[in-house]
């Protein structure tokens, strides 16, 4: 018993301090003035992030400690809450002016100019109102949401779960919410071409058919609640009842809500597939492109390099499939045959994505051999690949990154499209690695977050051109300097039909947006120039029509970190180091690319001092 006493005495006053900590910790978010640009901007970053519970919980910052206020919250996704957060934005965008640029220098100016042009960009984003498609068959709540729920949302405890069961109950919440930003959306002239629409539409059906019981918000947890070993088997059962509850009073009604107004919506649109279609439309796209680009560059401008870099990476392929024994017809015609080949292809089962897996993970093992030689810093986070949801995967592209949770909760995730392994030939599969995991994205993204003595928000660096710049730099990093196709010509072809991928990208993009292409305009000059399968080139323009200008970031990124490459090696001759060049795009973490050209510029001239 007097044990017992001494645990509880001690556990109490671990509460108390934690407490104290916390409360210590809040007063400094919001009542005491901050000292310095990096405490201001951690304490406005702070303040936006407390109306994104989401988020807060996918940073894995404070959940399931005495601080966690918001795990079993989902945000506010109404036009007002929209309007609160924006005006909270252009109050801490204000406030910025008076800790700089003036007098600051090192980090303290780096910090200050990132944060400026982030939040410059999201205001300049905001300055149309209705600028896209609140669901579609890639986002929305209807695709974000479950997915959240069933891989972010961190299960430890009886409380955690039941901070799930609370999340279900808001889910209700946010349909409603998110039907009538819809029905305003449309009110106003914008409703989605006909195509995404069907596309949303069949991903709404596919979650809620078979009902509670096949729901995947109700499947993934009798796995999740039987590692917690202090739950009872009557406690399991009586948590498994409320979710079902959930879940079949008020999420599926709430989908099937959505799908009615969609099946109207879709008697009401039409097929064209740029975003001009929409009111203020052809601003809305140059916007977006100066957000995801980080560069002022015209449509027109990437339409020609995009054109440009077509015919370059083409000779090339040629070259190569000519070395091969491939001689007769268009490239596209003979990587569609080679695409097909059945020595390339794993077994359409889940035996056959299992080895997929297996494979990649070998391919990650064997890079991570080599990396010590070509980079300085090595991430700590681990990489998991996992299949796409079965859920989300008919709309989701062939492969994407999750990063690590902040607190280390949850590792790097790259998530590989299986529903088709036809999409996917074993010699395409180490580009695709390359990018997403090491030296890729995996690399860029978790050695932001090793970054010290900065504020939070430049671990987090929400700038594409950037981080997919970089990640189509590390598949020619992988190839020209590690060394990872040697003997593979194959493998090297699947890093050039790659780049062919992210080079055609910049003409569809720009075509069906600023030159009003149709859908199937884009889809023909895709499949033509890329050899890739007609359902995996329809995801991907599909996926360009609701995500107007993202796709002009990859190439236009690398392309700019490829200029900055060849500038230090003129300038520095033997100095150059590739180590530390890779060193310096990665240890500030992601930034626009004007200013990462500054800080290039500036070691530079630090280099030649040596």
């Amino acid at each position: 018993m007097k044990t017992f006493i001494r645990r509880s005495i001690k556990a109490i006053f671990a509460l108390f301090v934690l407490a104290i900590i916390g409360i210590f910790i809040l007063w400094i978010w919001f009542w005491a003035k901050p000292v310095g640009v990096k405490n201001y901007i951690n304490k406005v970053t702070f303040s936006l992030l407390l109306d994104q519970p989401e988020l807060l919980t996918s940073l894995g910052m404070i959940d399931n400690t005495p601080l966690d206020f918001h795990s079993g919250k989902l945000g506010d996704y109404t036009k007002q809450g929209d309007k609160k957060s924006l005006a909270k934005l252009k109050k801490a965008r204000q406030g910025l002016d008076k800790y700089g640029p003036d007098k600051l220098k090192d980090q303290d100016l780096l910090s200050w100019q990132i944060t400026a042009w982030f939040f410059d960009d999201l205001i300049r984003q905001s300055e149309f109102e209705y600028s896209g498609y609140p669901i579609t068959q890639l986002d929305g709540v209807t695709v974000n949401l479950p997915q959240f729920l069933t891989d972010s949302h961190v299960i430890k405890n009886k409380k955690s779960v039941r901070r799930y069961i609370s999340r279900l109950n808001e889910f209700e919440r946010v349909l409603k919410e998110s039907k009538d930003r819809v029905e305003d959306y449309r009110d106003h002239g914008v409703v989605a071409p006909d195509f995404i629409i069907e596309g949303a539409l069949k991903s709404m059906r596919s979650f809620i058919k078979g009902g509670v019981d096949a729901n995947p918000l109700v499947t993934t947890m009798p796995e999740k609640l039987d590692k917690i070993k202090s739950l009872s088997a009557e406690e399991k059962a009586a948590l498994m009842d409320d979710i079902k509850k959930a879940v079949s009073e008020k999420i599926i009604p709430g989908y099937q809500d959505m799908i009615a107004l969609h099946e109207q919506l879709a008697s009401q649109t039409n097929h064209d597939a740029g975003i001009w279609r929409i009111p203020n439309g052809d601003k809305i796209y140059q916007n977006a492109l100066r957000s995801n680009t980080t560069l002022n560059i015209s449509a027109d401008e990437i339409h020609a390099i995009g054109i440009s870099e077509v015919k370059r990476i083409a000779s090339e392929m040629d070259a190569i499939l000519r070395s091969q024994g491939y001689e007769n017809g268009s490239v596209a015609e003979r990587i569609k045959i080679l695409m097909q080949d059945p020595n390339y292809q794993f077994e359409e089962s889940d035996k056959g994505r299992a080895e997929m897996r297996a494979y990649l993970q070998e391919l990650n093992k064997k890079l991570l051999a080599k990396a010590g030689d070509y980079f300085i810093t090595l991430p700590k986070q681990e990489l998991v690949i996992k299949r796409v949801p079965k859920y989300s995967q008919d709309g989701a592209p062939g492969g994407y990154y999750q990063p690590p949770a902040l607190d280390g909760s949850l590792p790097g995730r790259f998530y590989i499209n299986q529903k088709s392994v036809s999409d996917n030939p074993k010699w395409t599969l180490p580009t695709l690695m390359f990018h997403e995991g090491a030296p890729g994205h995996h690399f860029q993204i978790s050695r932001a977050q090793m970054i010290k003595g900065v504020p939070m928000i430049r671990k987090l660096g929400p700038f594409t051109a950037y981080s997919e710049g970089w990640a189509l730099y590390a598949e020619k990093l992988a190839a020209e300097d590690m060394g990872m196709y040697e003997n593979d010509p194959l493998g090297n072809l699947g890093r050039l039909q790659a780049e062919m991928f992210r080079a055609v990208r910049l003409v569809v993009d720009t075509g069906m947006h600023a030159k009003h292409w149709s859908r199937e305009q884009a889809i023909k000059y895709m499949m033509e120039n890329t050899g890739m399968t007609e359902a995996e080139v329809t995801r991907e323009i599909e996926r360009y029509v609701v995500w107007p200008a993202q796709a002009t970031a990859y190439k236009t990124g690398q392309l700019a970190i490829l200029r900055m490459r060849a500038r230090a090696e003129k300038a520095l001759g033997d100095k150059f180091d590739l180590r530390a060049f890779n060193e310096i795009l990665l240890q500030d973490g992601a930034m626009p690319l004007d200013i990462l050209d500054r800080v290039v510029d500036e070691w530079i001239v630090e280099q030649k001092k040596k």
